[in-house]
């Protein structure tokens, strides 16, 4: 049976927003119909080059396009609420870049216009549904390395320090820990099966601009489990993950952008599992998407929204303890 084509709208046009619509496009039975940016050249360039049928420079003209079923969110952070929660008002579903928002407040809101409005929503986690980290899960959910203990990720950086970049920019919501520092995070949340951390003990540098340039932080679940994470604007660092329990190891070469997973049992058998990848990886979470739009469901499973809404808890926190608040927070309770 032939599936329903669900059109997409995609706001931003910047390198992010270009990987996701080549994902998109090899996800099948998918449409980009439309660009959505602040100037109506750059909506219209974008929709050129890539041929896309629609541009938009106004954001409400888009919402009110009846042939959009899914708005991608592809803008800076500090843009990720505001634009959610018009996209579901509208009853248009969203997908929305990580982090999902600047805080926990912020993402509490776009969960219950979620909810509210009975559409779906989802933090664009897209590693999590390729198919090393499907397997990684299926390797935990068999128990095959005993107890899980410990997390240790990192991912790291080189990046030219420029106060109005948007990696640095505090009105844009920089640094390294929301804008790299999802990633292992989400990680450790994801092998410790969503739960809560019950103390997190942090280290930050922070730069002239106000944001932070390198983050570690050691959070502890409890019973003994403990996830560790270090993430760098400013050095390169090994983007690798391990994952330790009581009868072996799950090492992740590339966690990020991984393309493969090594399973290590205790004592002797190791085993390597290499992707069949698909395009660029995108198209996972893509897929996720359209078949929840199609089955009429407003939550994934693979990243929930309690799973969103802890993560940007566990940033608030770690970003407590160095007092670094955004220029938006100021303006909130």
């Amino acid at each position: 049976m032939m599936k329903k084509t669900v059109n997409w709208a995609l706001v931003g046009t910047g390198g992010i927003t270009k990987r996701f619509l080549t994902g998109l496009r090899a996800s099948g039975f998918a449409s980009a119909e439309a660009a959505v940016s602040r100037t109506k050249a750059n909506a219209d360039a974008f929709a050129s080059q890539f041929g896309i049928k629609k541009a938009y420079s106004e954001y409400d003209e888009m919402l009110n396009d009846k042939n959009i079923d899914v708005v991608y969110i592809g803008t800076p952070h500090s843009s990720h609420r505001d634009l959610t929660v018009r996209a579901l008002k509208a009853k248009k579903a969203v997908l929305c870049e990580k982090p999902a928002a600047l805080n926990a407040a912020e993402v509490k809101e776009m969960i219950d216009a979620a909810r509210e409005n009975n559409v779906f929503f989802m933090e664009a986690m897209w590693n999590r549904f390729t198919p090393p980290l499907v397997k990684v899960r299926k390797w935990l959910d068999d128990g095959l390395i005993g107890e899980v203990k410990m997390v240790l990720a990192s991912f790291g950086t080189s990046a030219h320090y420029d106060p109005k970049n948007r990696l640095f920019d505090p009105a844009q919501g920089g640094g390294a820990l929301l804008d790299l520092g999802i990633y292992p995070l989400s990680l450790g949340s994801m092998v410790f099966g969503g739960s809560k951390p019950e103390r997190i003990v942090s280290q930050m540098t922070l730069n002239d601009a106000g944001t932070d340039n390198d983050t570690s932080a050691l959070l502890s679940y409890g019973n003994g489990r403990l996830c560790q994470i270090a993430v760098s604007l400013s050095h390169v660092m090994k983007n690798d993950a391990i994952i330790y329990g009581t009868a072996g190891h799950i090492h992740i070469p590339n966690h990020t952008f991984a393309h493969n997973a090594e399973l290590n049992c205790e004592p002797r058998y190791s085993y390597r599992f290499e992707s069949n990848y698909v395009s660029n990886g995108y198209n996972y979470e893509a897929e996720e998407v359209n078949e929840a739009v199609r089955e009429g469901r407003i939550e994934s499973p693979v990243m929930s929204w309690k799973e969103s809404l802890q993560l940007a808890q566990i940033m608030d926190e770690i970003r407590s303890q160095w007092n670094f608040r955004y220029p938006a927070e100021q303006k909130q309770p």
